[in-house]
């Protein structure tokens, strides 16, 4: 495993943005009978979820998140020397999106500005990416934009994953700072399993066609999608959860010598409830410290984590929490971090 340690780098501040439209999960009934959208709600524990518009990409609700976290901390955009952008739903296939909002938020030239396509884990993999280069001096300050825009990924006509995913976009401020002290980070990989979470068209490797873009049913219950909309293997998907995310989480505390007991917060990426209630028990971990969004929110992919702490934990945040955060899907890849926030300032939600 790939155990990271940085020192004297956090995050300052957070805020997020999700779309205004609200779906409500029970009714959305347009292709299923009532009976079996109510089961499927029921079990995976998401009553709403935000979509965005058809014009609204991951980048504009990254936007209104880091336009309120720069507002609100009077930020000097000047001093932003670094902006990472987070997305497996970006503004095009090049150029990088992360270049567009450095010039859409007026940062300056000198900016390093790059995108990371991962999936579920990647907001703990942009952290340790963004910490690793602030840790190293010479930059003063650092965004984090993560933006994703599932609803335009999975099929409305497929079951398995229709009821599950939302939009959202969050923004971050890092520094560096001695009181933060270490971070601990376990990043890790298996692409034997990237065939659970896939999108199989319009890629490189099976480009649009009329052929990708033709709606077929893919099962015997009747699921319906195209080769360009996403699919996941639910089964498969939770078996990976229960083995590799509980031992993660315990090497990761071990490693960083860290008693779970003492933890203020433990903040879990948000597939579904049913889920993250399987290793709270397994952990043995205090519920009261287990934030959740999802019933609210759904599965907003890697901006979860974030989106859970700025919509959960905004006024329980002040002066030193010492959180454990984990994340896993698309991959597959997965990462556990233990990361104390000091004094972080995290914003309102903003609605877009």
């Amino acid at each position: 495993m790939a155990f990271l340690i940085f020192e004297g780098v956090g995050i300052t501040a957070l805020a997020a943005a999700v779309p205004k439209r609200v779906i409500k999960n029970y009714e959305y009934t347009e292709f299923f009978p009532a009976d079996q959208v109510k089961e499927v709600v029921d079990k995976v524990g998401i009553y709403e979820r935000r979509f965005a518009d058809e014009k609204t990409c991951s980048s504009d609700l990254c936007f209104a998140a880091a336009e309120k976290l720069i507002a609100d901390n009077e930020v000097d955009r000047s001093e932003i020397d670094l902006l990472v952008f987070i997305s497996q739903t970006p503004d095009f296939r090049m150029p990088a999106t992360s270049v567009i909002l450095q010039e859409r938020l007026g940062l300056s030239q000198s900016t390093i500005a790059f995108d990371i396509n991962l999936g579920c884990s990647a907001f703990l993999y942009g952290m340790s990416v963004v910490y690793s280069m602030m840790e190293k001096g010479g930059l003063r300050k650092a965004l984090i934009l993560d933006g994703e825009t599932r609803s335009k990924v999975y099929s409305p006509k497929d079951r398995r994953t229709a009821f599950l995913f939302g939009d959202a976009g969050v923004a971050a401020l890092v520094e560096r700072d001695e009181k933060f002290g270490k971070s601990y980070f376990s990043l890790n990989s298996d692409g034997s399993r990237a065939d659970l979470i896939k999108i199989n068209g319009g890629g490189y490797r099976n480009p649009s066609s009329a052929e990708t873009l033709r709606e077929r049913v893919v099962d015997e219950y009747g699921n319906i999608r195209n080769d360009e909309q996403g699919y996941m293997d639910g089964g498969d998907v939770f078996n990976f959860v229960i083995r590799e995310i509980p031992r993660d989480i315990k090497q990761t505390l071990a490693h960083a010598g860290a008693d779970r007991n003492a933890l203020d917060f433990y903040v879990f990426h948000q597939a579904n409830n049913f889920i993250n209630t399987y290793l709270a028990k397994k952990l043995k971990l205090n519920t009261e410290k287990i934030p959740s969004c999802v019933e609210k929110f759904g599965n907003t992919s890697s901006v979860s984590v974030p989106l859970t702490i700025v919509s959960e934990l905004r006024e329980r945040m002040g002066g030193k929490k010492n959180l454990l955060l984990s994340a896993f899907g698309v991959g597959m890849t997965w990462a556990t971090g233990i990361v104390p926030f000091v004094d972080c300032k995290i914003s309102e939600l903003v609605e877009v």
